[in-house]
């Protein structure tokens, strides 16, 4: 059955084929170090179930050495300016369409087979049906794209290293932000979150343990620099025992309103590398907290929105 080991293997194509490019094209002094990194990543996503956690752990501390001595980036060859200029004038809006591949091929994934069923037999793991489809069509995007502009075979992994050196360590930080709220989790850092809250501000009604929860997860997030790292953390101190437990909160909502609410943490953060700073770099922008300063409007807005929403439709308790 197709589930989260597949889409491992199918993600780590991606940092193994830069690991390759950097073996096969050693334009830069210390290209080792570059091609070690992303070859110890993509072992982590492939591998990672069937490897011992001391193994996977080693693997994480050899791509922070890696990383600590610096990874360099060289210049990969691409067209010309003239080139790509001639093409985008020949494809027009067509460019688009393999982009558009990525959305529609989940989406039709995700509503013709939601129970993982393709023609009686249980394929999928109906858990993991909307992201065995979101690679699929990534899978489809990429061989669309060849396809219509006529690009050699050997684009997909000059491009992907291309990107991948212009981004850096940078881009592996969700998943180490992600493991380390696992972490914390098993930890038990969210029940001592709980107690210190509640302290502060008794969770007795509706409106204050939604406030909790959501600043919690922006504010937790905006110091861990991931949603991802938050959520264990406030779910497992508020979410479930206050928001889901005591008031009746619809755990699927109320968990979609806690990712959306650390994602407005994400937009304020620094620490999220990968969002906020990067592009900061590629578009050489002078102050580099410009990306920053020009998303916190929003990112408020939509935090007062989703803590109303949650108190106003989620929570039953809110009305009585």
């Amino acid at each position: 059955m197709i589930g989260l080991d597949a889409i491992g293997a199918v993600a780590g194509l991606l940092p193994a084929a830069v690991a390759i490019h950097h073996t096969t094209h050693r334009t830069t002094r210390g290209w080792w170090r570059s091609a070690g990194f992303w070859a110890l990543f993509a072992i982590s996503l492939v591998a990672g179930p069937w490897l011992p956690d001391v193994a996977n752990g080693v693997i994480v501390l050899a791509m922070v050495a890696l990383a600590t001595t610096g990874l360099r980036p060289a210049h990969v060859p691409t067209t010309s300016e003239a080139q790509r200029a001639a093409s985008a004038r020949r494809l027009g809006s067509r460019l688009f369409l393999p982009a558009l591949c990525i959305p529609v091929v989940t989406l039709a994934g995700t509503l013709l087979i939601p129970d993982g069923k393709i023609a009686g037999h249980a394929l999928i793991d109906p858990k993991q049906v909307t992201l065995v489809s979101l690679a699929v069509g990534a899978i489809v995007a990429l061989a669309f794209a060849i396809r219509l502009t006529h690009a050699p075979r050997t684009a997909p992994a000059a491009e992907a290293r291309r990107l991948t050196d212009a981004i850096g360590w940078a881009m592996v930080l969700p998943q180490m932000l992600a493991a380390l709220g696992g972490i914390f989790a098993l930890s038990d850092v969210g029940k001592w979150v709980a107690i210190g809250v509640t302290s502060v501000m008794p969770l007795d009604t509706p409106l204050v343990a939604a406030l909790a929860y959501c600043l919690g997860m922006a504010l937790f997030t905006i110091v861990m620099g991931n949603a991802f790292a938050a959520f264990p953390i406030m779910t497992a101190g508020i979410g479930l025992p206050f928001i889901i437990h005591q008031f009746g909160g619809d755990p699927a909502p109320v968990a979609a309103l806690a990712m959306l609410s650390g994602f407005c943490g994400t937009l304020m953060t620094p620490m999220a590398a990968n969002f906020n700073i990067v592009p900061v770099a590629a578009l050489e922008l002078r102050d580099r907290h410009a990306v920053i300063r020009a998303q916190i409007p929003t990112a408020l807005i939509l935090l007062a929105i989703n803590i109303a929403i949650m108190v106003i439709f989620v929570l039953p308790g809110a009305h009585q």
